[in-house]
């Protein structure tokens, strides 16, 4: 369309994006300034397997803040409906501020962010009072060294900028009105979307939702949770630790290698491994486990019950489990690299290396613009000490990445506060996981009646989304959805395939 130059699609380079065509195209800085600085967006698309069948262009976002498309597209597409992999080209992109996008870069390279935070536990979180202290220093210096180096873009990196880029990809690619499915925070991005511009949307799928009243605490600027809690992160993993705690234990050791045969040993023996990683941390295959650490793979392994390699979820973290089990016993030490080698996986790892430069906080940036966040930084301990109340330790994981946002310096210049019930030109299909350990169910249901079109789908499972966890029911219904514009009809439920441990 005129203004919006379209994608020149070429092969993407690399050969886990096989099959894929990567572009760049740019975008205002400031959509308030549409002539003035520029930035540019890191596109990638797959084009639809049908292309006599094609409808049009279905548009992704992976979740985050910080889900890089150029990344998550290739190694998630065969988790989306064949018959939405056949009728559309899938196109995501790297968000504003994000990835190979115009991004957020604090230091030079990787190897100097590394330095600047070696001796803080960035990648889990703090555990006492002098790992707090370090910690909230350290994020004061983080914070204003990103102020001075990459200030003008810090407050341009919003969701509601965001949304303003994807209509802009819509009208790069051709599209009169958009499809669109976004997991996780990007329900957050399409429900910001929907509001915007109400009147584009062909079809919207948000699974894995986030109430934006709580994201953005109301529109008002004093608050006193952090927004992961606030939206029941904390409450989402706690409810998913009980739930992995009492099917390992009633699966048997045959089906999860943790158990111990029933409910309470379990639980027991997690207690104890965990008191054990506390006081003395474990190096395993190079990787040095502390509590901090565990509790972090722990909660992250929670996020899909899918038992293959790819996506390491709640079997193959049992195994880790009992890897370090076998590794911590006072009386097995001698036989902890055997374990190690045998156990599958051998050890926790966090993520693989990005292929570029890519800071561990772009989400942050990102996050800490947009969602209101108790500050000053010392209000983390009292929470600290609220959450884990509640919760137990594992509440302490969501509380702890939303920190840095006390120290941001950064807001976001443009940034809707809603309302939220915008009539939309067409019904936008929530769905949610009954145990979703990021954003639980509650905050489908609420998304469901804020929105002034919607239709609930509830998907009786483990794990953060449906897309990550399958299940063919709710597949069915979304792809009828997004091909002929089919609703689930009110009140149905979904079972999901793969059930943990089976």
């Amino acid at each position: 369309m005129a203004g919006v130059p379209a994608p020149q699609w070429q092969p993407c380079a690399s050969a886990a994006r096989a099959g894929f065509e990567c572009a760049s195209v740019p975008a205002p800085l400031d959509y308030a300034k549409p002539g003035g600085a520029t930035i540019t967006l890191a596109v990638i698309r797959h084009q639809a397997n049908q292309p006599d069948n094609r409808i049009g262009t279905l548009f992704f976002n992976p979740g985050g803040p910080g889900g890089a498309g150029t990344q998550d597209l290739p190694a998630w597409f065969a988790l989306f409906p064949q018959a939405v992999q056949d009728r559309f080209d899938i196109v995501s992109w790297d968000p504003r501020g994000i990835g190979a996008s115009t991004a957020m870069q604090c230091f030079d390279n990787a190897a100097d962010e590394e330095n600047f935070f070696t001796g803080i536990p960035y990648q889990a979180f703090p555990v006492g009072y002098a790992q707090q202290t370090a910690w909230f220093q350290r994020f004061d210096e983080f914070a204003a060294i990103c102020k001075q180096r990459d200030g003008d873009l810090l407050s341009h990196v919003s969701t509601t900028d965001s949304a303003r880029d994807m209509d802009r990809l819509r009208q790069a690619v051709g599209e009169a009105t958009l499809n669109y499915l976004g997991v996780s925070y990007g329900t957050y991005l399409g429900t910001v979307y929907a509001n915007l511009f109400p009147d584009r949307i062909r079809a919207m799928v948000l699974d894995g939702d986030i109430d934006p009243t709580l994201w953005n605490n109301g529109g008002q600027s004093q608050v006193l949770l952090s927004d992961g809690v606030r939206f029941g992160s904390a409450a989402g993993a706690a409810d998913s630790l009980q739930a992995f705690l009492e099917q390992c234990g009633q699966a048997g050791p045959g089906k999860c290698a943790f158990s111990t045969g029933d409910v309470a040993g379990t639980q027991a023996k997690l207690d104890t491994l965990l008191q054990r990683v506390k006081q003395t941390p474990l190096t395993l295959n190079g990787t040095q486990i502390t509590y901090a650490a565990l509790l972090t793979a722990l909660h992250g392994w929670f996020f899909t019950t899918l038992p293959e390699p790819n996506f390491r979820g709640w079997a193959a973290g049992a195994a880790i489990l009992q890897t370090l089990w076998t590794a911590s016993d006072p009386n097995a030490v001698a036989t902890a690299s055997t374990a190690s080698a045998t156990a599958q996986p051998a050890a926790p790892t966090l993520g693989g290396a990005p292929e570029k430069y890519a800071s561990d906080f772009q989400g942050s940036a990102v996050q800490c613009g947009d969602s209101p966040n108790p500050r000053p930084p010392e209000r983390f301990r009292l929470l600290n000490r609220l959450v884990t109340t509640t919760y137990g330790p594992i509440g302490a994981v969501d509380l702890w990445i939303d920190e840095p946002c006390a120290s941001w310096q950064a807001t976001a210049a443009d940034n809707y506060q809603g309302p939220w019930d915008q009539p939309t030109s067409a019904t936008i299909l929530v769905i949610g996981n009954t145990h979703d350990p990021a954003t639980p169910y509650s905050g489908a249901v609420s998304l469901s009646q804020q929105l002034a079109k919607a239709r609930l789908l509830t998907v009786d499972g483990y794990g953060h989304t449906v897309l990550l966890n399958p299940s063919q029911c709710a597949g069915q219904y979304e792809s009828d959805y997004l091909v002929n514009g089919t609703l689930p009809p009110e009140g149905t439920v979904c079972q999901q395939d793969a059930q943990p441990f089976q």
